[in-house]
């Protein structure tokens, strides 16, 4: 099961973080902070998996990969593959840069609700959804024109819409 998706930038401010085990917030900023600490303080040439128990517990494994300024990790136990994780995370990474015509932190930061969307179509309640880039981008793109008509209806005026209803 996958434990957490954290994505901080280079200065150690996260700009998602999500946990599918319940953890109190000042938790939760602890294990942010726990985490930078170790991928800030690591080489460039080293692996991209980590043996997280001394922060998570028992049975925790870590992956991350670090692209521009935003460090992207999966934090998982021993049910899931640590190279089926990182591809994960290129496949999230994959899909943003789809969403964003080549993401960057700006993106991440304006438009957090969209990559909770793209998040949620991958990974729901810790368990793996869907593994195709093009898969998630056309369920993240039914998902916006849902919104948009959405947001229209709830424009027209009210005298509008209860002239329609008769």
């Amino acid at each position: 099961m996958i434990r957490a998706v954290m994505v901080i930038n280079t200065q150690g401010k996260p700009r998602l973080a999500k946990f599918y085990e319940f953890q109190p917030v000042e938790k939760q900023q602890e294990l942010i902070r726990s985490v930078y600490g170790v991928l800030s303080s690591r080489a460039e040439n080293v692996s991209n998996f980590l043996d997280a128990e001394s922060i998570f517990g028992p049975d925790t494994r870590l992956v991350y990969k670090h692209f521009a300024t935003l460090y992207f990790v999966f934090v998982f136990d021993s049910s899931e593959n640590e190279l089926a994780m990182l591809d994960l995370i290129q496949v999230f990474v994959e899909t943003l840069d789809k969403c964003f015509k080549n993401v960057c932190e700006l993106d991440v930061v304006l438009n957090y609700s969209k990559l909770h969307t793209v998040l949620d179509e991958i990974i729901f309640g810790g368990q793996v959804l869907e593994t195709s880039s093009t898969e998630v981008l056309k369920a993240v793109e039914e998902i916006s024109k849902l919104e948009t008509a959405s947001n229209a209806i709830s424009l027209v005026p009210k005298s509008v819409s209860s002239w329609r209803s008769r």
